[in-house]
């Protein structure tokens, strides 16, 4: 297979100028409509995009879990990577992609942790094991076995029953834009990009060129 010429040239969607809302909240919420009614599967996967102590750039997926007109929510481990990048540079970036429409969706903002109260509530909503598995992993820390996981998915198990707490170091992210880009696939890659950047509390928006 020659990769150079693996592509596809898009024509399902457009996204014009009298599509593009003010607000770019309001314009994500029609996208995720949408994008949940054509059973996108796994709809609320995300890239995430941090950066390290030595301003390498580090990205991995994580599932969406909310969003309201303030932000995006995930959660994860604390003492992660991805957590221990968080804590010393609090920007991030995420990516949606739905090649089901062709769209993606690019945000840049400023990352703060949820409340307590909101990782309690996630976190006793999640499937028992989830919540065990919480408590097992070390994660993104170096381990000499699978054993050790398996060790501790027993011993948490026994020790909890069905009454799990939510672990100190576990809990939630909340990704607060002040920059979002819509990018619809078009034909012969003259795609539709529109960027929104929050200046003075305003949304500014401008359509990109491909």
């Amino acid at each position: 297979m020659d990769i150079g010429n693996i592509r596809t040239d898009y024509q399902l969607k457009v996204l014009e100028e009298k599509d593009v809302k003010s607000n770019p909240f309001d314009m994500f919420q029609i996208w995720w409509e949408d994008a949940v009614k054509s059973q996108i599967e796994e709809v609320n996967a995300i890239t995430l995009a941090t950066v390290d102590a030595n301003n390498l750039p580090d990205a991995r997926i994580v599932l969406l879990k909310d969003y309201d007109k303030e932000g995006f929510h995930f959660f994860t481990n604390y003492e992660s990577q991805k957590g221990k990048e968080l804590a010393v540079n609090p920007n991030a970036a995420l990516v949606f992609f739905w090649k089901e429409l062709q769209r993606q969706i690019r945000i840049i903002g400023k990352v703060v942790k949820t409340t307590p109260e909101e990782s309690d509530q996630y976190f006793h909503s999640r499937p028992l094991g989830s919540q065990i598995g919480a408590w097992c992993s070390p994660q993104s820390s170096v381990i000499a076995s699978r054993a050790i996981l398996e060790h501790n998915q027993e011993k948490y198990s026994l020790e909890f029953g069905k009454n799990i707490p939510r672990p100190d170091n576990w809990g939630g992210y909340k990704v607060i834009p002040f920059q979002f880009e819509f990018w619809q696939g078009r034909h012969s890659r003259l795609h539709d990009r529109f960027k929104y950047i929050l200046k003075e509390g305003v949304w500014q928006v401008d359509r990109l060129a491909p």
